[in-house]
């Protein structure tokens, strides 16, 4: 559903309008799920980067400008060290998009806009290590993804040009 996203899409919007970046961030599993999103944004007309979610603290913060959006998963919304990167890039004056499974959870209130990805389970005999959240996670956001595409009008021919290897990055021929 799009309004599910709508405060999420008029953060972005707002903040490239305005010449800002978005930067996605994670901890321990959420943080591939960062390098996944930051990847698939680019490529479908959304440039974005991946701020490193412990690097960002003694340092890396400085690639998140005033204006800038940064979206940050965690399953739990609790994590300490994400906690600290959340609260430094704020205070740098990023806006915040939350990503968590926990809707009452320290991250979804620091949210300026907050998707919620939740599971009853992980799944596997611990029910502890990251499967169920990550897939939630990634799902919410590819959901994002397309939103931002869509309202681009990214057609193929321009999808090829930022993903010209591979199978697809080659115009079928009913796309020509």
């Amino acid at each position: 559903k799009e309004g599910f996203y709508k405060k999420a899409v008029e953060l972005i919007q707002t903040c490239e309008k305005n010449g800002g970046r978005v930067h996605v961030t994670g901890i321990g599993k959420p943080s591939y799920v960062a390098g996944y999103i930051a990847s698939l944004l680019s490529s479908t007309g959304t440039p974005a980067y991946v701020l490193h979610g412990t690097e960002a603290i003694h340092g890396s913060s400085g690639q998140v400008r005033e204006g800038d959006v940064v979206i940050a998963i965690s399953n739990s919304g609790e994590t300490a060290e994400l906690k600290a990167t959340v609260t430094t890039v704020k205070n740098n004056g990023a806006k915040i998009i939350s990503v968590s499974g926990n809707p009452d959870s320290w991250l979804a209130k620091q949210g300026d806009a907050f998707l919620f990805a939740g599971v009853k389970k992980e799944g596997g005999p611990l029910n502890r290590a990251p499967r169920a959240s990550i897939l939630a996670e990634m799902i919410v956001l590819q959901g994002l993804s397309i939103i931002l595409q869509n309202m681009k009008g990214i057609t193929p021919a321009q999808y090829v040009t930022w993903h010209p290897g591979g199978a697809l990055g080659k115009l079928r021929e009913d796309e020509k």
